[in-house]
């Protein structure tokens, strides 16, 4: 009820826009990817699409019942989405495939009422993301795209299919989903972190394609118990996961090998996207007319942003590593001798074989990613960097060492600073006095 009254007091603020061709569907299509378009890669970290500006003026007052009233006033429920939106994609699928009228239920986008940072949006999903769904006939509102779902299956029980919401396998996938893949999916197409709990782009990477292969443990054996992920019905993890496979298949491949190779001895690197996910997402292409639509949706809002280069600057897609490798990949890899004080699977410490004082420790990243010096740093390092001064501090602390109560900490940037191997390094040093200005 609180909510109810917060949209009305928003949207008398808000001004009036035009309801006309907002109703169709192919419309729909084509004006919101033209607006998804015009959208910085490096948009607000509110959003995954940049939002559009209103076009009314501030002196123009919503008299009516309110902006949400103007849009498709005959549907019943309003879903706020754009094409290209996976996670929005999922309803889209729901609609589609159970035949669901547009007077029941009509898709607009969130540029309609002022874009995805606007208070109207925000009154109605208050995280500002896709989709969400609003009821002309209850005022109720709903953010997150499984809520939404399960409302429209619940809402729409009576029209075939019933995507099985009591299935406790379907009801996995989804969460795992929801769970897993949503929250880190940012690293296939963000400018930079952060990626949910993962500390780089390369982590969240493997971890997606990970977290893809425990999905496909879940599905169904064989073929001939499908053609869908639980069996010979559709369900809501088929229209979960599918819209977020239309992403991984086509994203994947701009990036280069970051999969860890399937052991010591084989130099071979396991396909992103396993073998059985990827035929049952053919097969959906190829069979199902729903999933079909859906795809082409996505697909065009995606080749969009090819087209305007959106992976030419994203770290492992458009910027890699080409710089050669140095004396420190031959330590990490232990093909030549060195005295390692301290190891995990980020960082590796020892000691300076030509050392400036009783104590010398050098601090390198295992994984130089792009860092042949400091000032390649971006914000793709925030977590490598982190650790390094974390373990620069606790080398600094260990008597054993030869450290005491003080010690230098230097980063040289380029040779005429002093940096002689280009794979970036932290100097720990202790064990005398030294003076400033350094050297």
């Amino acid at each position: 009820m609180l909510l109810h009254h917060s949209l009305k007091k928003v949207f008398a603020l808000v001004s009036t826009t035009t309801a006309s061709s907002k109703g169709s569907l192919s419309n729909w299509v084509s004006t919101t990817t033209a607006s998804i378009t015009t959208s910085s890669s490096s948009s607000s970290s509110s959003a995954l699409y940049s939002t559009a500006s209103s076009s009314s003026s501030s002196s123009e007052s919503d008299t009516g019942a309110g902006i949400l009233g103007k849009l498709a006033p005959s549907a019943k429920n309003l879903l706020f989405d754009v094409p290209v939106s996976n996670n929005g994609g999922r309803a889209r699928i729901i609609l589609y495939k159970k035949e669901i009228p547009e007077s029941e239920c009509t898709i607009v986008t969130p540029m309609d009422v002022g874009g995805l940072r606007s208070e109207a949006y925000r009154a109605i999903n208050p995280q500002g993301k896709m989709p969400a769904l609003h009821s002309h006939t209850t005022g109720l509102s709903l953010a997150e795209s499984d809520t939404i779902c399960r409302y429209l299956l619940s809402e729409y029980s009576a029209l075939a299919p019933s995507f099985q919401p009591d299935n406790p396998v379907s009801n996995e996938i989804a969460r795992f989903h929801d769970l897993y893949l949503t929250t880190i999916q940012t690293c296939l197409y963000k400018p930079g972190p952060p990626f949910g709990s993962m500390g780089s782009r390369k982590e969240a990477l493997q971890e997606y394609s990970k977290q893809l292969y425990l999905i496909a443990n879940l599905m169904v054996d064989d073929d001939d118990e499908g053609p869908y992920m639980c069996g010979k019905e559709v369900s809501l993890a088929d229209a979960t996961v599918f819209p977020s496979i239309v992403f991984a298949s086509y994203m994947f491949p701009k990036f280069e090998d970051f999969q860890e190779k399937e052991n010591s001895q084989s130099q071979q690197r396991q396909p992103p996207i396993p073998k059985k996910l990827e035929e049952w997402y053919q097969r959906m292409i190829d069979t199902d007319s729903a999933f079909q639509k859906v795809y082409n949706e996505i697909m065009g809002g995606l080749s969009e942003w090819n087209e305007k280069g959106r992976w030419d600057s994203i770290w492992l897609a458009g910027v890699r590593d080409t710089e050669p490798g140095t004396l420190f990949d031959k330590i990490i890899a232990k093909e030549i001798p060195a005295s390692i004080v301290k190891e995990d699977d980020k960082i590796l410490a020892f000691q300076d074989i030509n050392p400036a004082a009783p104590a010398h420790v050098l601090v390198i990243p295992k994984d130089r990613a792009g860092l042949t010096r400091l000032r390649q740093a971006t914000p793709e390092h925030y977590e490598i960097l982190g650790r390094l001064l974390v373990a620069a501090g606790e080398i600094a602390k260990d008597e054993a060492l030869g450290f005491g109560e003080d010690a230098r900490i230097v980063i040289n940037d380029g040779a005429s600073a002093g940096q002689e191997i280009f794979h970036l390094h932290v100097h720990v040093m202790g064990g005398r006095q030294f003076s400033w200005p350094p050297g």
